[in-house]
């Protein structure tokens, strides 16, 4: 029996999450892949999950968090990888249904791992995480959009993590991106992943004055939400799309067909978590070119797996800017 660390998160007689010893043994049964991790990060249901305050846990308790992790095989039964291989998983109830990266080592089925692009180091494919993969789905769907990089496109939650990405996306990608946060000390932030403009998010966070309101956006990821994206609705130019893909201002949605019917406007769904493996595949591709060209240190603060349930607190709290990467081993 090997032991090693992992923070656990336990129900009895209370809730906790703490970092704890525990055995291979422990791991679930399903999967047939062992790996052992070397890096995750924190993503906002990382943050529901850690401090208690989302219904992000499915898998019963003890439970072991964490819905992205890179590391190397150890041992396989599966032909599609060997001992050696470098991978990563996020996605597929990683960290809510199933036992997830806060652990040195954890079995996983083969068909949830994506081999990690040469170029990209393990550490790279964490800080990048959930978040940007998220974030370049969002962008593929605007460049299916009709309108192709005329105007102004907008990034709401510019500062997190799928903002961030969102932003160093686009404006790569030659797209005039707008980026909208409330934090007025993070403009030198945004300006140098590439914003032209910054817009303060109490601009938008009222929600619509009118069901359709002076258009503006050719095109939007948002990462809000609520109010927001009421907003961002009724201002989106004619045949502008919108990629939703996160709730970090609430899940409620109100609004009216108009801006659908009469101006075209295409709001789209972003599912990161069971996303076809081809179109996975590609993001991951993608994002390993768009990263090579960058110092992800520079957007990414690093901590020890006893520094989760601190960080994901500050997380919800808005004191996060950029991503945190957490080093397991």
């Amino acid at each position: 029996m090997k032991s090693f660390k992992a923070l656990v998160l336990r129900n009895s007689p209370t809730f906790s999450a703490k970092v704890e010893q525990i055995f291979t043994e422990d791991l679930p049964s399903a999967g047939e892949v062992i790996v052992k991790v070397d890096w995750s990060g924190i993503n906002y249901k990382d943050a529901l999950a850690v401090t208690n305050r989302g219904k992000i846990v499915r898998g019963g308790f003890p439970f072991v968090p964490g819905i992205d992790l890179a590391g190397t095989v150890v041992s396989s039964t599966e032909k599609t990888f060997s001992v050696g291989d470098r991978v990563l998983s996020t996605g597929w109830g990683l960290g809510e249904s199933n036992w997830g990266g806060y652990a040195q080592y954890q079995k996983l089925p083969a068909a949830h791992l994506v081999r990690i692009p040469e170029r990209l180091t393990s550490k790279n494919a964490m800080i990048i995480g959930t978040a940007g993969l998220t974030a370049m789905l969002a962008v593929m769907e605007i460049e299916n959009g009709p309108i192709k990089k005329t105007g102004s496109f907008l990034v709401t939650g510019a500062t997190g993590g799928v903002g961030s990405f969102a932003v160093l996306a686009l404006a790569d990608l030659g797209y005039h991106v707008v980026a909208s946060t409330g934090k007025a000390s993070s403009e030198k932030y945004l300006r140098e992943l590439g914003a032209s403009a910054i817009v303060d998010r109490s601009e938008l966070s009222l929600g619509a004055k009118v069901a359709l309101d002076s258009a503006k956006w050719a095109g939007c990821i948002d990462s809000v939400g609520a109010s927001t994206l009421e907003a961002v609705i009724s201002q989106t130019s004619r045949h502008g799309t919108i990629a939703a893909c996160g709730l970090a201002g609430g899940s409620d949605l109100k609004t009216t067909v108009f801006p659908f019917i009469l101006r075209g406007v295409r709001l789209i769904g972003i599912d990161s978590n069971t996303c076809p493996q081809e179109t996975r595949l590609l993001a991951w591709n993608r994002l390993s070119e768009l990263t090579s060209k960058r110092d992800l240190n520079q957007i990414s603060t690093e901590i020890a797996l006893e520094d989760v349930p601190t960080a994901a607190e500050e997380l919800l709290e808005g004191k996060i800017t950029g991503r945190i990467v957490v080093r397991v081993s």
